[in-house]
């Protein structure tokens, strides 16, 4: 019926009509906290263009995976920045490294906590780049693969529940599977970042874990942030190749490849929230721009509205609290 018998704005009438009929629902059991674990540090270290963030020993990192747990997220994805690197980046599938120490300590303290681990040689390696170099200075994508799966299976085998492939590679995801199933590790899922665009917005990230490239970029490998078609072919590849969970990263720029990830694919999807993100929603609140708590919220319940079933995010520890209060 028409106006003024149909009127929307009944329902939004009191805080708990809203609550009633409300579409998306956030909630922490839907956030991960991202951790950075440094094998050289003897306390935390502030990172400075990400607020309220730190490069953690694993003591500590322990406490944050502890105050994840009763704050009741979804789990914690861990970041590695090791004391030497190589030009294979080696530390990465070290059986005693920093991720792997980590992954052992956080799940004999919480056990029932979900640890992710980024499957990645870019903090490992001396240039910085996701895999090993050709002659021409290249990243050798197929050279790259069967580190890459030593190193998800170092991880499954230190405890980690689940392995998630940031490199960008083709054909990661079926080597990492083939790898982890023939070591018997099938149960092991992996989370795979099939839409990881070229992003601006990962700058503070790379500060954080000492990743910068020493040369060039990674968009002869990460996706050219114009092409929403291509995105659909990466995702379809990693479902074929055995991907479990599929991510799309960024998130809130990339909020029109999320919805459509999420309605051609069944399977869960996950959104990084990355650190450029919240860098700039915390540099906004803090010139008093912004209230922080409902930006950030707003933001986090825009890319579960598109579609999210997971989302990784600096904001989790606070968005689990205010959600409380």
């Amino acid at each position: 019926m028409a106006f003024p018998q149909t009127r929307l704005r009944r329902l939004r009438r009191t805080a708990g009509l809203r609550d009633l009929v409300r579409e998306t629902e956030l909630s922490a059991a839907r956030l991960v906290l991202p951790l950075f674990v440094s094998s050289s540090a003897q306390a935390s270290e502030p990172i400075p263009s990400m607020p309220g963030v730190e490069r953690l020993p694993i003591g500590a990192a322990v406490g944050q995976a502890r105050e994840a747990a009763a704050l009741g997220l979804g789990g914690v994805l861990l970041f590695g920045i090791p004391e030497d690197k190589d030009d294979e980046g080696s530390g990465a599938w070290d059986e005693e490294g920093v991720v792997q120490l980590a992954t052992r300590a956080i799940k004999e303290a919480e056990p029932a906590l979900p640890v992710i681990t980024d499957v990645c040689l870019c903090e490992y390696t001396s240039h910085g780049h996701c895999g090993v170099l050709a002659a021409d200075g290249s990243v050798d994508n197929d050279a790259s693969l069967e580190l890459l799966a030593r190193t998800a299976t170092s991880q499954a085998r230190a405890g980690a529940d689940v392995v998630a492939p940031s490199d960008m590679m083709d054909g990661r995801v079926g080597t990492i599977r083939a790898e982890l199933d023939a070591e018997g590790l099938s149960h092991v899922p992996i989370v795979a970042y099939s839409a990881k665009f070229a992003s601006a917005f990962y700058g503070p990230f790379r500060d954080a874990a000492d990743s910068a490239p020493a040369f060039g970029d990674r968009r002869g490998y990460q996706m050219d942030p114009p092409n929403l078609h291509e995105a659909l072919r990466e995702v379809a590849l990693d479902v074929d190749e055995g991907a479990d969970v599929v991510m799309v990263k960024p998130a809130l720029p990339y909020l029109d490849v999320i919805a459509r990830v999420k309605q051609r694919f069944e399977l869960p999807l996950a959104a990084y929230h990355v650190s450029g993100e919240y860098a700039m929603l915390k540099t906004a609140a803090r010139a008093g721009v912004l209230d922080e708590r409902a930006a950030a919220l707003e933001a986090l319940t825009a890319i579960r509205r598109a579609g999210a079933d997971i989302i990784i995010t600096y904001y989790a520890k606070d968005a689990a609290r205010w959600l409380q209060s």
